[in-house]
């Protein structure tokens, strides 16, 4: 039996120590209930009573010495899966990073952005409403009702007979002017929808900035002036505006408003093809029945309304010549901003 013992203690060292060893199944080999030890232990009851003491302290000192060296094999594979892992792992802080691109903020919303900061100057007020709207409040409550001539010259995305995509930001006035009672005084900016073919000057979505102002004794010499302090501050303190007469359903009297052309001081050049003169916006008086529509009396308010496209200033700000380009999502053209 001692013999046996030996051989168990020298295989059992010499399996342990073997590179990649299943220490677990050694264990369970060696030392478990069906183990070679423990089956050699069963068999000392055919012992005599002087070899028991002897076999039975060989074989914990066996037993000792292979949980000893699998305890130690243990600590050395894990240190030795330590080591692997912090050489694989290790960082060389003198290679040079990898370059991280940076985004940068849409042209479109850093002019959207430019406006509201000169509008808020203004002690304007931010409204927002939303995108898809009932036909009345884009149409009807703006004095365009259904057979109104203007519906046809907007090409509307219609979702059903009652609601749409709205076609302008207007409908955010009419919002604003049925809850709220004068003074009113807001900018409403937002993206905005029409059935137009894509090309050069025209696309289906675009962005509008409208402004409303409704108080008492309010007149169009504010609207020029409002005008002209929002054109010298956008594009420079030696701007003009001009006014236009023109008509929209909504406004009375209406305006088309030009700003003199800063690329060359109103002289004539390619931006503004020679007239030295820059439309950029639509504005008026608020007709009366608008109001009224939105249940504030003319007889005691009066306001005015204009709005602009957003993307035309883009486009005039930055000299670009294809409002494509602010849609199609080129890293290369949206970098220079």
């Amino acid at each position: 039996m001692k013999e046996k013992l030996r051989k168990i203690a020298e295989e059992a060292a010499a399996a342990i120590s073997e590179s990649g060893a299943d220490l677990e199944a050694l264990r369970i080999k060696y030392l478990g209930k069906k183990g070679e030890l423990t089956a050699v232990l069963r068999g000392m009851g055919a012992l005599s009573a002087e070899e028991r003491p002897v076999i039975g302290q060989m074989a914990n000192e066996i037993r000792a010495d292979i949980e000893a060296k699998l305890e130690s094999r243990r600590e050395s594979a894990a240190a030795e899966a330590l080591q692997k892992k912090l050489e694989s792992e290790k960082i060389d802080v003198t290679v040079p990073a990898k370059k991280v691109s940076v985004g940068k903020m849409h042209p479109i919303s850093l002019v959207q952005r430019q406006l509201e900061e000169i509008f808020l100057g203004m002690g304007y007020e931010i409204a927002e409403g939303p995108e898809v709207e009932y036909d009345y409040y884009n149409f009807q409550a703006l004095n365009i009702p259904e057979d109104h001539p203007a519906r046809d010259t907007q090409d509307t995305f219609y979702i059903t007979d009652n609601i749409l995509l709205r076609s302008q930001t207007s409908p955010v006035q009419a919002r604003v002017m049925e809850k709220t009672q004068p003074p009113i005084k807001i900018i409403s900016p937002g993206r905005v929808y029409r059935s137009d073919a894509v090309d050069a000057t025209h696309s289906p979505l675009f962005h509008q900035v409208e402004g409303l102002v409704v108080d008492k004794g309010v007149t169009m010499g504010d609207l020029k002036g409002t005008l002209e302090s929002f054109a010298k501050t956008m594009f420079g303190e030696e701007t003009r505006i001009r006014f236009r007469p023109h008509h929209f359903p909504f406004t009375e009297p209406s305006a088309e408003i030009d700003v003199s052309c800063f690329a060359c001081g109103g002289e004539g050049c390619r931006l503004c093809k020679g007239e030295g003169w820059i439309e950029i916006l639509g504005g008026g008086m608020v007709h009366p029945q608008v109001l009224r529509n939105c249940g504030i009396d003319p007889e005691v308010y009066s306001g005015f309304a204009f709005g602009l496209g957003v993307e035309r200033i883009v486009m005039l700000k930055y000299h670009i010549d294809d409002m494509r380009h602010l849609y199609e999502n080129d890293v290369r053209f949206l970098h220079q901003f």
